[in-house]
């Protein structure tokens, strides 16, 4: 095990180091682990649904069996042994709350629900790497899709006093468990809130804040903005140590923009940012990074724009939290080899997936033309002035549409490819998401360890995958 290290501070504009020197952050988002989402691992819908129709076909022992499985395989040594070898000091680690509290137990905090974030934690401390703990799917879903574990496009979380009292119950535990443990860099409170109404997320936080505090008055605590963590102005009072986190994504990197201009991508950084240089707090981008297509051309421009978005950042001395380190192909830093088991399984369903349209993250957003097209044009008809919160009619439609009512059913075929696998058979899939089976996006690890580089921080020498 690591050894034990000082508690990382903030002062004004820094995150101050062990040594009491000013240190950059540069690292990567582990999602899809302890938060499954369903373009990282392939399933459809949310992941609640999907393990609900997974234990119909394996029964609720096997499957435990082979997500505990798959959960050990997808970070373990390896993992964090590349990560330092590229260089790299930090990891977001987006957390469900399922894996502390169950729904059927409320206040009642899981004997064993910390065991994989230790156990990633320790490995990456004993690499020198630091952690924060990122509550990623709270009770109710603090935000209208997949990603909250939202079966639904309500976040009902920021209507219940019941699911609050929950997570103030949740992050005291964690507060507690993490207490005076140096390589937990902090805490990010809730991911990508989106409070249609802006008048609870505040005072919440406010009221967050505090509780943690008395726990642990230590630890930094990263709080993102309203709307997906990109509107601070609701926020009206400065914390100690905390950082105001935003989350920088450039609609051309997500497909949803033929256009990118430089200067148009560093006035929504600076506008995103501008809470936190208001307050002269340090800087970190919780989460940026384009998703890629597979046509080399295409990929080389996007590419580029993350070029632009690294230099952006050094040249602001921001640190940042690439989205995201592992999956099967669309935007992780390493990916599972197609000639794997779960990849040779489970490809042509995502095929199905991808013609659909029924994931929001790296879809058109349209799917089958015919079919969606008219109730599009139908509702900007019919409603000319809807325009529903967070993101309009044309995502509202299609979430609704794509993202709900065809990708539920999807979570049943889905399920229904373990059906008959022995449990060597499920071991492969789990195996499948070891390092070991991955394959790097070199270009990717390119352009971190040249912005790495530039800022003054050389990645050593990698050995060879």
């Amino acid at each position: 095990m690591a050894a034990a290290t000082p508690l990382i501070r903030t002062s004004g504009a820094d995150f101050i180091g062990p040594d009491g020197q000013p240190l950059l952050l540069r690292g990567v988002c582990l999602g899809g682990w302890l938060n499954m989402e369903n373009f990282i691992t392939g399933y459809s819908a949310n992941e609640s649904l999907m393990r609900a129709e997974v234990v119909k076909v394996l029964g609720p022992e096997r499957s435990e069996r082979f997500f505990e499985r798959l959960l050990t395989q997808f970070f373990a040594e390896e993992d964090a042994a590349f990560l330092a070898e590229a260089g790299l000091n930090l990891v977001r680690i987006a957390v469900g709350y399922k894996h502390l509290e169950d729904d059927a137990r409320p206040f009642e905090i899981k004997a064993d629900g910390f065991r994989h974030l230790d156990r990633v934690i320790e490995l990456l401390a004993d690499h020198g790497i630091y952690s924060i703990v990122d509550l990623h799917a709270l009770p109710g879903s603090q935000n209208q899709h997949w990603h909250s574990d939202n079966p639904t496009h309500v976040a009902a979380f920021w209507q219940h006093r019941h699911f609050q009292d929950r997570v103030v119950n949740i992050w005291e535990a964690i507060a507690e468990h993490y207490r005076g443990n140096g390589w937990v860099l902090g805490y990010n409170l809730l991911n990508e809130p989106s409070d249609e109404s802006g008048q609870v997320v505040g005072p919440f936080c406010s009221r967050l804040v505090s509780a943690i505090r008395a726990v642990d008055p230590d630890h930094v605590l990263f709080l993102d903005g309203n709307t997906y963590a990109t509107d601070f102005s609701m926020f009206t009072e400065p914390y100690d140590n905390a950082v105001w986190t935003l989350h920088d994504y450039v609609p051309a990197g997500l497909g949803r923009s033929p256009h990118y201009s430089t200067e148009e991508a560093e006035a929504k950084f600076l506008e995103r940012s501008e809470h936190a240089r208001s307050l002269t707090s340090p800087i970190l981008v919780g989460e940026f990074g384009p998703i890629y297509g597979g046509d080399e051309e295409h990929d080389a421009w996007l590419r580029e724009i993350l070029r632009d978005q690294l230099d952006l950042y050094n040249r602001h001395k921001a640190s940042w939290t690439l989205w995201m380190y592992k999956d099967i192909g669309r935007q992780g830093l390493v990916s599972v080899r197609p000639d794997t088991p779960y990849r040779q399984r489970f490809d042509a369903f995502v095929a199905k997936k991808e013609r659909l349209g029924v994931d929001q993250w790296g879809s058109d957003g349209i799917g089958v033309a015919e079919v969606t097209q008219p109730v599009q044009d139908l509702v900007a008809t019919e409603f000319p002035d809807f325009d529903p919160y967070p993101w309009g009619r044309f995502d509202w439609v299609r979430t609704l549409l794509l993202n709900i009512t065809f990708a539920q059913p999807l979570a049943q075929e889905y399920a229904e490819l373990f059906r008959g696998l022995d449990d060597t058979e499920l071991d492969a899939l789990a195996d499948s998401f070891a390092f070991s089976s991955c394959e790097v996006r070199e270009p990717l690890l390119a352009e971190l360890q040249r912005a790495q580089e530039a800022a003054g921080q050389p990645a050593p020498a990698r050995a060879a995958v």
